[in-house]
Formats: structure tokens, sequence, C-alpha cells
């Protein structure tokens, strides 16, 4: 299918990389940089959301989105995200996602408002409400490689599983290396972090970095096991 990712925050702290390792499943190791993992927030919004040859629709394509994610490799060494949740504002897109794509999505009432910036809302069931204030950058560059930034943001392949089966699956995405800045959100919530079990972080984001976005082809799952 074919989306577009727009306006994204990307907020890392570093992690234990043994913490994060438990909650992976068999085929997939913790990949850090300079010795160090890392775990990220990302809020964003989808648009123009469609299968290949069909044209978006209005009420299914376009909603906002938040994911916790980490980064992994596989035995060959094939690296890419791993993601812990992914709540997103369509129930439907949701269900789809779930059944089809093996990743933990979940369903949460999201809002966003513009005025110097996006305030971004979150609120998933049984869980306080969650809000992030941030600018997406006029000037940007793209990440080199070598960089922190690029083995943050330049992934091109996600996993997911199936637990059911114990399945592990590969996909593949493709898009233009992203236009990012480093800024500093004028507000951070941690919530995402503690509402798939782990710790408060003790410390701020250890890199900020924001992105108008990307045009993505997302290839089909690949099963590897």
């Amino acid at each position: 299918m074919f989306q577009r990712w727009s306006d994204l925050l990307f907020l890392h702290w570093s992690w234990p990389a043994e913490e994060l390792q438990a909650h992976l499943p068999s085929g997939l190791t913790i990949d850090t940089f300079d010795g160090k993992a890392y775990l990220g927030v990302v809020p964003f919004f989808m648009r123009g959301i469609r299968p290949r040859f069909l044209p978006a629709v209005p009420w299914l394509s376009t909603f906002q989105e938040l994911n916790l994610r980490t980064y992994v490799h596989t035995d060959d060494g094939t690296p890419g995200v791993w993601f812990f949740s992914l709540d997103a504002a369509n129930p439907i897109a949701v269900a789809i996602a779930k059944r089809f794509f093996h990743l933990p999505y979940r369903h949460a009432r999201m809002r966003s408002e513009r005025n110097e910036g996006i305030t971004y809302h979150s609120k998933l069931p049984g869980h306080p409400a969650q809000r992030f204030r941030y600018q997406v950058p006029e000037t940007t560059r793209e990440a080199k490689p070598g960089t922190l930034e690029f083995f943050l943001l330049e992934r091109y392949y996600l996993f997911a599983h199936d637990p059911k089966r114990d399945r592990l699956f590969r996909g593949q995405v493709a898009h233009p290396p992203y236009q990012f800045a480093e800024t500093t959100a004028a507000e951070i919530d941690e919530g995402p972090i503690t509402a798939a079990g782990f710790p408060a972080p003790s410390t701020a984001p250890v890199h900020q970095a924001a992105s108008p976005g990307v045009h993505v082809d997302i290839l089909p799952l690949e099963r590897l096991r």
C-alpha cells in the first residue's frame, strides 16, 4: 500500500538493552549504536493511505498515530524497527493492521490543534491522557550514514510477531530519506512508555528531531519462520 507519514516528532531515550531484549521474540536482537540501545516515542499523522491501484478513502485514509519503538536486527544482520505499541485514532485501520500485519495496534481517542506548532493529544482506555507540543522545522537536512540520526531514522524494515503460532514476519518500507532537524519539544509525555509496561524514564530524551514527512510504499509481509 501507499501512505504518507507527516509532521513526525522523534523522541529517543537511551535504554538498557537487556530490558528491551526481554520483550522481543526469538530471532530478533536489540540493535545498538556505540553500545547503546534506544527506546523511541513517535507521534505523527497518517495521510492518504490506500492499497495499490485503489484511491484513498477520506474517512479511512487519514488519522493520527503514535508508536513506541526500538531498533533490532535479525540473525543475518538485517536492521529494522520493532514496535511495542502503535496507537491510532481509526478503529477500522487498527483492526485491519492487527489482523493482516500482526502489529500491536490499539485504538485511542486522538486529536490535534495547530497554532504556532502542533499540540498532539492521545487517550488510551484505562490510561491517563497524553499530550505533546512541538514544531516541525522549516530548515531540514538528511541524516549522514554512520551518525546517530541515521541509525534512528533510516530504517527500511519492520518486524512483526504472531504469538499464537510463533511466526515472525518482516515487512519492507520504501521512502526517500527523511528531511529532519533537531528540535526541542515544548511538551513531552512519557505515557506511551509506561502504558507499555516500562518504567518512566528518569531523564529527558537524549535525542529529539522532527520531520515534515515522507511518502511511503509498504511492501507485503515476508514470513521468516
